[in-house]
């Protein structure tokens, strides 16, 4: 065995060891570009051809890859060139849908995540779970058909939650601002709505965090090479998503990133909706800029309705969310100091020029210099970004293990 042979089954060895290999993973290699031939691919995965042929075979039959024109022939002996595969964003659709606590937005997107149609209407999160994701279903009925496209030819559902979610299960677990919402088998449900509103067989459904898609989404279009990668969301709520190495950290149960219940001093007497007292979401968050609007004349509700009045620039509705920023900034100096990240992104209703600013004179002021040192200063979306984010998480059906489970509902043997 040669040197170079040895490393070769060395990696491939370690790949197989590490789950690579599945149609799923081929499937991105080459969306990637990292491999577009199936010589590309054994080198890679380490698997056999005969392997890898069986599973691009699943793949060409299931619609998701096809054959390109030939590559240039690298051998100096020449030969016959290797034929080029191609990933197929035509033969399927995605859908998606962003959940908040008083209204949501669905979309139906191409597989290279082109925005085909969407919805926005008001969804009150506090109706539950059979009533909203009923309501779901019916808008991804209309949507379909707007977008000229069939029910057969959606591969996958991503919703986003302001809530947290077990990832194994699709289930938010003791949500704050989702009443009624615990433990609820979300997948099944909207599954089932919009099979009854489309016609549809079963769909995959793949249910994350609000916060978690925008953190994910945001880290692999903006930010690829950072390494760590936080976004706080602050609407009604406050949430934040936290991307390392790539991949969305969790912990046990999808808690991760619950900092708006984190008690601060200034909320000691502050009701939560969680049933505590002090929590940074009560005293903080668009909800709570809301109710102290509201305290002062100024019709407010929600954190869209703050949003609403700092684009119209509002002086009493700026002034408060820059001190709500401040508070923010007091609890991100804690994160910062804990996760060292490249990258701070704020996003959701308040995520302008008077939070941020808040944000940066507490972070600074708190934070040790060593923790800031490599930070990028705190930069804002200014826009809710999570259903296309969710798109993302239905896309994954086209970018990594879970297209297998995409392949088994469309394959026609």
């Amino acid at each position: 065995m040669t040197e170079n042979a040895g490393r070769t089954g060395t990696a491939g060895r370690a790949a197989r060891a590490a789950g690579q290999g599945s149609a799923g993973e081929l499937l991105a290699l080459v969306r990637s570009g990292r491999a577009t031939t199936r010589g590309a691919l054994q080198q890679v995965t380490g698997l056999s051809r005969a392997t890898v042929g069986q599973r691009l075979d699943r793949l060409f039959r299931a619609g998701w890859l096809r054959e390109g024109a030939a590559g240039p022939v690298d051998s100096p002996l020449g030969g016959r060139p290797s034929v080029r595969l191609e990933f197929d964003d035509s033969h399927a659709v995605v859908l998606a849908a962003d959940l908040d606590t008083r209204h949501a937005r669905t979309a139906v997107l191409s597989l290279s995540g082109e925005l085909l149609a969407e919805h926005t209407g008001s969804l009150l999160i506090e109706d539950g779970p059979d009533a909203v994701l009923g309501e779901l279903g019916r808008w991804f009925g209309e949507l379909l058909e707007k977008a000229g496209h069939r029910a057969h030819e959606v591969c996958g559902i991503g919703l986003s939650v302001p809530g947290p979610v077990d990832s194994d299960t699709g289930r938010v677990v003791q949500p704050p601002m989702m009443p009624g919402w615990d433990g609820y088998d979300i997948r099944t449900r909207l599954a089932r709505a919009f099979a009854e509103h489309a016609g549809a067989e079963s769909v995959p459904v793949l249910v994350d965090n609000d916060a978690n898609l925008m953190a994910y989404g945001e880290q692999r279009t903006a930010h690829p090479d950072c390494s760590a990668f936080v976004l706080i969301k602050v609407s009604t709520g406050i949430g934040a998503g936290v991307v390392v190495g790539g991949t969305i950290y969790r912990g046990i149960d999808g808690g991760a990133g619950d900092i708006g219940h984190i008690r601060v001093p200034e909320g000691a007497d502050t009701l939560c909706k969680c049933g505590s007292y002090g929590c940074l979401a009560a005293v903080a968050s668009g909800g709570a800029v809301a109710r102290r609007l509201a305290e002062t004349g100024v019709p407010a509700a929600s954190g869209s309705d703050v949003r609403d009045l700092l684009t119209a620039g509002h002086p009493g509705a700026a002034a408060l969310a820059r001190d709500a920023g401040r508070r923010v900034g007091d609890v991100l100096a804690t994160v910062v100091t804990l996760l060292n990240p490249g990258v701070l992104m704020i996003a959701g209703d308040l995520a302008g020029t008077p939070f941020l600013t808040g944000v940066r004179e507490l972070l600074y002021q708190r934070a040790l210099p060593r923790s800031t040192a490599h930070l990028m200063p705190p930069l804002g979306t200014g826009v809710n970004l999570a259903m296309l984010d969710a798109g993302e998480l239905a896309l994954a059906l086209a970018n990594g293990a879970t297209v297998d489970d995409a392949i088994r509902v469309y394959e026609k043997t």
